[in-house]
C-alpha cells in the first residue's frame, strides 16, 4: 500500500463509523466480485450474485450468524457503525440498514488497520453465510 493511506490507530478511532463503513462496503464488494470469479465468469450472473450478497439484508443476516466470532472491540465497532445516524432506503428494514452499515463500519476499520487476515477471515465467513 501507498505511504500515503498510512492511519494511525488513534485517528481510525476519530473517524465517523459512517467513513468506516464507506471504505469497508467498497472492500467487502470487491472482494466478493472476486470471491464469485470462482462460481461464473458471465458478468450478468456476476452482478446478480454479487447485488445480493452485498445487499444490506444480507450484511444484516450475515452479521447475526457469524457475531459470536467475533472480538469485543470488533463488536464495539459494528455497535459504532449500527448507532450511527443515516437514513434507511426503502428496500430494507431499518435494523437491517443499521446491521449492514455496522457491518460494514468493522470491515472498514480492519481495513484502515491493515489487519488484512482477520479481514479476510471475516469477510469469507460472511462470503460462505450468504451463499448458503
Amino acid at each position: 500500500m501507498a505511504q500515503g493511506l498510512n492511519f494511525p490507530p488513534d485517528e481510525i478511532k476519530t473517524l465517523s463509523p459512517l467513513i468506516l463503513a464507506h471504505i469497508g462496503d467498497a472492500y467487502f464488494h470487491l472482494y466478493v466480485r472476486t470471491r464469485l470469479l470462482h462460481v461464473t465468469h458471465n458478468v450478468t450472473r456476476l452482478h446478480d450474485l454479487s447485488a445480493q450478497i452485498v445487499s444490506a439484508a444480507a450484511q444484516a443476516k450475515t452479521y447475526h450468524a457469524i457475531e459470536n466470532s467475533l472480538t469485543d472491540d470488533e463488536r464495539d465497532t459494528f455497535r459504532r457503525g449500527r448507532n450511527a445516524k443515516s437514513h434507511a432506503p426503502r428496500k430494507v428494514t431499518v435494523a437491517e440498514y443499521h446491521a449492514s452499515t455496522g457491518f460494514e463500519a468493522l470491515l472498514g476499520e480492519l481495513f484502515l488497520r491493515k489487519n488484512f487476515t482477520r479481514l479476510d477471515e471475516i469477510c469469507e465467513l460472511a462470503f460462505r453465510e450468504a451463499s448458503t
